[in-house]
């Protein structure tokens, strides 16, 4: 180190004054958003893909990485928003996939909220719910409408996909959802199958395995 590096370190009376140096004051081409950014965290929104995304529809150049890095070495050290933080896309997710009537008061009230803020994620609730109900009730014959309904969503890329995949074997898909047969029983035998054989894996062969697969029955 140079005599001015210790200099400065020795008269330091924080450790932030440590770390101070011409690459910290250098600019960059995340300052601009910078005000953006910390008004969003301070609205709630504390994602940084989520501000990443924000941001460069506003005409940010650059990647993720420099978003990430504000979020978490700036933004993470300032006091987080007073009030309710929003439900997690896992727990979204669980809602949507939930039947309506099962739904509690409160996760039913949240979800109304989630939706009424979202076109998009309105519309994909529709079709999960309408797709379910021809699941549930056996209604494969109006298969074709929802999957014409689903590609012309937009904005649900996701969703279009899966209904471009259901084309590949509309046939097959259709006879499932209009009879109550279905392959559980030997799925559950495969899954009992591959449960033994866990449970035995390092321990012993597979004659072990088949007489115990065999004494089951």
């Amino acid at each position: 180190m140079t005599l001015n590096t210790i200099l400065r370190f020795s008269r330091a009376a924080t450790p932030e004054e440590l770390f101070t140096g011409q690459w910290q004051s250098r600019a960059t081409k995340l300052d601009t958003y910078k005000p953006y950014l910390d008004l969003r965290w301070q609205e709630g929104c504390t994602n940084a893909w989520k501000l990443w995304e924000e941001i460069r529809e506003q005409g940010y150049p650059d990647g993720y990485g420099n978003v990430r890095n504000y979020v978490s070495r700036t933004l993470r050290g300032k006091p987080q928003p007073v009030g309710h933080r929003p439900p997690s896309a896992r727990a979204v997710t669980r809602w949507l996939l939930t039947h309506p009537d099962a739904l509690i008061e409160s996760h039913r009230i949240q979800l109304k909220a989630v939706l009424a803020n979202c076109p998009e994620l309105d519309v994909l609730a529709k079709h999960v719910q309408t797709f379910a109900h021809m699941v549930t009730e056996l209604q494969g014959d109006q298969l074709p409408e929802w999957i014409e309904s689903a590609k012309a969503a937009s904005g649900l890329r996701s969703l279009n996909r899966f209904a471009h995949h259901l084309l590949r074997d509309l046939d097959a898909v259709v006879a499932g959802l209009s009879h109550p047969w279905n392959s559980g029983v030997v799925e559950g035998h495969v899954n009992r199958v591959k449960m033994l054989k866990r449970q035995m894996f390092g321990r012993a062969g597979f004659e072990l395995l088949r007489k115990r697969v065999l004494l089951a029955k």
